[in-house]
């Protein structure tokens, strides 16, 4: 909940091969007030939850156009902000208003991207993986640390994605406890030591018995993760050494059970020099980082290329990933006139 990443990428499409360029990259900080409202949004009411989708597609809208003003670009993809997603129930909600983008951006927009796939069953994540295979075709094997943890695997003859567990979400809520938003540098999970029965509780979660496809909302992390790490009796930085180790450990883990020794990892959880500590410290995985833009900025540019293949008619979701009936092409189109 620290911002809005913004990404203008250029697209060409050569013998069917894709290349891409990042011409312009920042992340746009939400205000105080757009934070607290990101925060109630799952206790709050239905008309807090009305004006959040509103509120966050002006935010969104607002960004986009200052942006444009440096560098034009003829469309918007926006995955939005999820609030709820419950793919046993098949819903998902991804606040950010469409319509409220494109009339301040002044260019077409796409969102809404996941719930064409859960109304063919799946699990509506994860869907970088069309992008990844599309996009960085040297690599096999990807790993994104943002608020969830998720790996994905592109065999020759399928490719495969899954959630692995809260990453970014458990390590920063454990953080907050200390006034900071983050572990910087995972100085407090190097602080403490791991605690054998709290790791074991959460190793021993159902979620992680439960085969691919899966995914992971906010709200299992609330309701079944949270509790433990808060009713805990032990000292923060100890919490904290245990979830970095539980989070190594379950990565690692997927990675062995996929065949996955060489890994390109991203996202937010990167920069947690003790959780990649941990990860890199099995030498039978190898773990990849690459530019500190691309750390920062895959999602974002995998998403412009989702929005791309929405726009032109295209496959965007792989129901090898997701589990649903059908490849679907994904996404709603807001037109600012």
């Amino acid at each position: 909940m620290d911002g809005i990443d913004l990404a203008v990428c250029a697209f060409r499409e050569e013998a069917e091969i894709w290349k891409h360029e990042v011409i312009l990259a920042r992340t746009a900080q939400f205000s105080s007030e757009m934070e607290q409202q990101l925060e109630a949004a799952m206790d709050g009411t239905a008309i807090d939850l009305a004006r959040l989708h509103t509120h966050l597609g002006r935010a969104i809208g607002s960004a986009c156009a200052d942006v444009l003003r440096e560098q034009p670009a003829e469309l918007i993809a926006s995955h939005g902000h999820t609030i709820f997603h419950r793919p046993a129930e098949g819903l998902t909600f991804q606040a950010g208003s469409g319509s409220h983008i494109a009339a301040l951006a002044g260019v077409p927009v796409v969102c809404d991207f996941r719930t064409l796939d859960m109304a063919h069953g799946g699990q509506g994540a994860p869907l970088v993986p069309l992008g990844e295979k599309a996009l960085f075709p040297g690599h096999i094997a990807f790993l994104n640390l943002g608020g969830i943890a998720n790996l994905s695997v592109h065999g020759t003859e399928r490719v495969t994605g899954f959630d692995i567990c809260p990453c970014n979400q458990l390590l920063d809520g454990l953080a907050r406890e200390s006034g900071e938003r983050y572990d910087a540098e995972g100085r407090i999970a190097r602080a403490g030591a791991v605690n054998g029965a709290l790791l074991a509780r959460l190793n021993g979660l159902a979620f992680y018995a439960q085969a691919p496809p899966r995914s992971l909302g906010r709200e299992w992390y609330t309701e079944t993760m949270r509790p433990l790490m808060q009713n805990s009796a032990l000292a923060l930085p100890d919490r904290m050494a245990t979830a970095v180790a539980h989070i190594a450990e379950q990565i690692l883990r997927s990675a062995k059970e996929n065949d996955a020794n060489r890994i390109l990892a991203t996202g937010g959880g990167v920069h947690n020099t003790s959780l990649m500590d941990q990860l890199r410290s099995n030498p039978t995985v190898r773990i990849e980082v690459p530019s500190k833009e691309l750390v920062d900025m895959k999602e974002a540019v995998i998403f412009a290329f989702l929005g791309l293949m929405r726009f032109l008619g295209r496959v965007n979701t792989l129901a090898s990933v997701t589990g649903a009936g059908r490849d679907t092409s994904g996404g709603a189109i807001y037109w600012p006139y």
